[in-house]
């Protein structure tokens, strides 16, 4: 199939209602009143020239629309862009049609000054759900309720847009980003990385890992953070917090992971210095942490200033059957 992507337009208005009502159609209860609730799809162009945005279509070689998206500012912030109106008909998906749109959507909005990107999308959408979560949006805030015909209930993602980035996820977030981390992690054994798994890392085994670590998040054991390099995510790091009624002022820094096609971008050190400053910022005053020895996680550690405890030789087991040495370090940060 051979698409076409190209700005909207107003007499675009009949093909704009015709995707989204086929595409709401695919789901119980979910009606689209165009007059009563969404009149601006009568001229949807207009609508987003009006708020500083752009609207794309996608059409095939008959001329008809298959795809749409669109983006404005925020009124109430000066770095922030929303995605809107992002929907593929069911002849485009799977073409990479989505990315493309996407890709478009969010190159305008940091070229015109996004550093962070939002969107809604209906709790019921969940294949919507991970497709944005391939894209490194991840659930941020309150599920948003819409007085209207068809009782929605939406759901909010953002990311950041541009640069490296570190941020702390809540349970929400933490869930929502599960998979990628999980990519993240497999590719970082297939990699060599010493974090107590061998190659191959099932996708299922990786997902349960990240399950866990989003429990614990939502019971207060462990501090998430994940990073984000122009817009996916790159890398992520935790604290366990100690539980012992002994040790409050102590965490464990666990499971630095840096996807491999995203090394050398300074990720693990923004990583690692966002975790010293968190762990200060909730009174975690000693940390620890170990790594296998030689490994550039240990090269990093020194770098940043942590105290070399000593060697525990053949304490884990390679891909290959040979025994590595790990250094436990510490910290006061």
């Amino acid at each position: 199939m051979s698409i076409t992507i190209r700005p909207g337009r107003d007499d675009d208005a009949e093909g704009f209602i015709r995707l989204i009502g086929d595409a709401w159609a695919e789901y119980p209860n979910c009606v689209l009143d165009v007059d009563a609730e969404v009149p601006e799809l009568r001229a949807l162009a207009t609508h987003f020239e009006k708020v500083g945005g752009a609207l794309w279509a996608a059409e095939d070689e008959s001329d008809d629309l298959v795809g749409m998206v669109a983006t404005r500012p925020l009124r109430d912030d000066d770095e922030a862009w929303e995605i809107g109106r992002m929907y593929v008909a069911k002849a485009g998906r799977g073409t990479g049609l989505a990315h493309r749109l996407l890709d478009g959507a969010e190159r305008h909005a940091v070229e015109h000054g996004a550093r962070r990107m939002i969107l809604w999308t209906d709790t019921r959408f969940e294949a919507a759900h991970r497709f944005y979560e391939k894209r490194g949006y991840v659930r941020a805030g309150s599920i948003r309720i819409l007085d209207d015909i068809s009782k929605s209930l939406e759901f909010r993602y953002a990311k950041p847009a541009t640069g490296v980035v570190v941020e702390a996820l809540d349970a929400a977030a933490a869930a929502s980003a599960e998979r990628r981390l999980a990519e993240i992690m497999a590719a970082c054994v297939a990699a060599g990385a010493s974090v107590n798994y061998l190659p191959p890392l099932s996708a299922e085994v990786a997902r349960a890992f990240w399950r866990t670590v989003s429990a614990d998040v939502a019971t207060g054991g462990k501090v998430l953070l994940a990073a984000w390099c122009d817009g996916q995510i790159a890398g992520t790091v935790h604290l366990a917090l100690a539980q012992q009624p002994n040790a409050p002022h102590r965490a464990e820094v666990s499971k630095l992971l840096v996807d491999p096609a995203f090394r050398r971008r300074g990720i693990g050190r923004a990583l690692m210095l966002r975790a010293e400053q968190t762990a200060r910022s909730i009174g975690r005053r000693l940390l620890v942490l170990d790594t296998e020895a030689g490994s550039d996680g240990e090269r990093l550690y020194r770098d940043l200033g942590w105290q070399e405890v000593g060697t525990i030789p053949g304490y884990s087991k390679a891909g290959d059957g040979h025994l590595i040495d790990t250094v436990v370090f510490w910290k006061t940060p």
